[in-house]
């Protein structure tokens, strides 16, 4: 199981991507628990600066951008 981290203060380009990752996992038909990390503190314990990022078992993959559901597919094959 694949352990996904979208942070972001819950922007609306936060929650497109948010959006965009659960499509992605959907469609690959992997099994991941996505969750939301919003608290800045949270945020910077990752070294992130810019929102939305994407974290994949504890690996930052994106920063400040939504990443499309076709790209966060190749992140996680």
């Amino acid at each position: 199981m694949k352990h996904i981290q979208i942070l972001g203060t819950g922007c609306p380009k936060c929650k497109m991507l948010f959006s965009n990752t659960e499509q992605a996992a959907g469609e690959l038909g992997i099994e991941a628990r996505i969750e939301k990390v919003e608290m800045i503190a949270d945020i910077i314990r990752f070294g992130v600066m810019t929102t939305p990022a994407l974290v994949v078992d504890g690996v930052v993959k994106s920063a400040g951008r939504v990443l499309s559901a076709d790209e966060i597919k190749k992140l996680l094959t």
